[in-house]
């Protein structure tokens, strides 16, 4: 029954993606990786239909795993937006006043996964957050997805540019600091076959479990980065970057996952403990 009916619901909701969806849509990074593909697997996987997609591109092994580890993290990427390497690198790289070219190669990555607009160019931060707005909710409305919360980023964003007044020129990240982290972020995401976003999640996600609340969020990094001598606006979240970036490199995409949801996945794997009492047991024994 469970095969029977994923054949026909995923045959379905496949046909009308095809019918109302535009092109423009189906066509994203975001639609075809989150959607597209998970589609595919309760066609192909749990249906059974044969014939639909071509036998060559099929899907990859163990595509639960990687579904969870991918779609799950890109979806928090989208929350946690704030302290993805993403925004943090073009924030900074903006600030520094010559980062365009790494603005540029940020916003491709955002353009990648439909966050952007393909056509537009974007070289400032300002540029960016109009583009965020224009299509984030367009987005989370045709693919039910949580929007990125422009709102919070150009708080964050106006905060960063009246406090640079009071932030000294030395405390202000190098570019090519930023340009290291970035090229060292483009190179392990090519090696671990993972989109940038992607990895850029990952690491969003991490570096809430790991730096200080302090000095994860740019804008309140500001008052260490103005008034302690030799601290500079961003490096705690900086570092933490390139070190998860080895440890995932050595590790694998996969396994660095496993290792920050371990807790998560451990209190999801107990619920099904015999030796753990659901409420209902404990109500009935009472009883």
């Amino acid at each position: 029954m469970v095969r029977s009916l994923g054949a026909l619901c995923g045959g379905l909701l496949h046909e009308l993606g095809e019918v109302a969806l535009p092109p423009a849509i189906r066509r994203t990074a975001l639609y075809r990786m989150m959607i597209g593909v998970t589609l595919r697997f309760l066609i192909e996987q749990v249906g059974q239909v044969e014939g639909v997609y071509p036998l060559e591109s099929g899907l990859a092994g163990n595509f639960i795993l990687r579904r969870t580890a991918s779609h799950g993290i890109e979806l928090l990427g989208i929350i946690a937006f704030r302290t993805s390497p993403i925004w943090v690198l073009a924030a900074l790289a903006d600030l520094t006043g010559g980062g365009h070219r790494l603005i540029r190669e940020i916003a491709d990555a955002l353009k990648q996964e439909g966050l952007l607009e393909r056509e537009g160019g974007f070289q400032t931060m300002e540029q960016i957050l109009g583009g965020l707005e224009r299509t984030s909710e367009h987005l989370a409305t045709t693919l039910n997805m949580p929007p990125v919360n422009v709102t919070d980023l150009r708080k964050e964003w106006d905060t960063l540019t009246e406090s640079l007044r009071s932030i000294p020129p030395d405390h202000i990240p190098a570019l090519k600091r930023l340009e290291a982290t970035w090229d060292e972020l483009r190179k392990t995401a090519e090696e671990q076959d993972r989109s940038v976003f992607a990895l850029s999640s990952l690491l969003a996600i991490s570096s809430l479990a790991h730096v200080p609340a302090n000095l994860l969020w740019l804008s309140k990094a500001t008052t260490s980065a103005a008034r302690r001598t030799g601290s500079v606006l961003g490096e705690a979240i900086l570092d933490h970057y390139s070190e998860a970036l080895r440890d995932i490199g050595e590790t694998g995409f996969l396994n660095y996952w496993e290792r920050e949801f371990r807790p998560y996945l451990k209190g999801a794997a107990e619920q099904f403990s015999p030796e753990r009492l659901s409420f209902t047991q404990k109500l009935l024994r009472l009883r």
